[in-house]
């Protein structure tokens, strides 16, 4: 099936350029998949930030929960930019419908102020968002069971990486985004993101479906290493190293 996802790469590349630059790295036909998935992930991060009325986003947020109970009904395709890919994507490789859900039903957290219960809501949180947005991918690449482990592992690491370089945003609008902000709590959660990665073994098969990880080995190690940056909002590579990282990335598919 010829799949129309030029918008959804358009706003992935406005609204999440390091993600778009990995993606463009991927083969196609399953690039075109990633990007939809991946501007569906955008537009419910975006959510919580449009709006100053949390009810207001909630509607928002629930107006996507009801498309996917819909698709899950049979129902078709609605007249959208991202939502009428996503069905044609969900359709075409038979995507957990209730993974799609979560991603939605997550980002509650993000539209109220209050913060994580422990450490196992923080991972939720990031499994939920980031795990299920890199195993969808991998699905859409023929994974199977027996990938779910790793694929999720090095999503954790993905996920905790974007987390902490949005701290600073984060708290400038309100939100308390670390159980422990002290430098031995962020060096301790970077430390744990780092250990999941590294300890990741994904097939070649499936590689492609994780690339956006690419970077987050260098990102946790030098939030480990220099802590303050996630509270400075530095917590960033160098041009240099973005760009040479991803096309090292994209030669070898390492």
């Amino acid at each position: 099936m010829e799949l129309d996802f030029a918008a959804s790469a358009a706003l992935v590349e406005k609204g999440d350029p390091d993600r778009f630059a990995a993606l463009m790295t991927v083969p196609m036909p399953e690039r075109a998949a990633l990007f939809v998935l991946a501007a569906y992930n955008l537009e419910l991060a975006k959510i919580p930030w449009v709006s100053q009325e949390p009810m207001i986003a909630e509607m928002r947020l629930q107006w996507w929960r009801d498309l996917i109970e819909g698709i899950g009904k049979g129902e078709g395709a609605r007249a959208h930019e991202v939502a009428g890919p996503l069905h044609a994507v969900v359709t075409q490789y038979d995507l957990p419908l209730d993974l799609l859900d979560q991603m939605a039903d997550a980002r509650r957290w993000d539209v109220n102020k209050d913060a994580f219960e422990d450490r196992a809501d923080f991972d939720s949180y990031i499994d939920q968002t980031a795990g299920n947005l890199m195993w969808l991918g991998a699905l859409t690449f023929g994974a199977t069971a027996a990938d779910e482990a790793a694929v999720r592992a090095r999503a954790y690491g993905a996920g905790v990486a974007r987390f902490l370089a949005a701290v600073s945003e984060l708290e400038a609008r309100g939100r308390i985004p670390l159980l422990d902000g002290r430098a031995e709590g962020i060096r301790a959660l970077a430390s744990d993101a780092r250990a999941k990665l590294r300890a990741a073994k994904v097939s070649n098969k499936i590689a492609p479906a994780t690339r956006d990880a690419w970077a987050a080995d260098k990102v946790v190690s030098l939030a480990e290493k220099e802590p303050q940056r996630v509270a400075d909002g530095t917590l960033v590579l160098s041009e240099f190293s973005r760009r040479f990282g991803l096309l090292r990335v994209a030669l070898t598919g390492r």
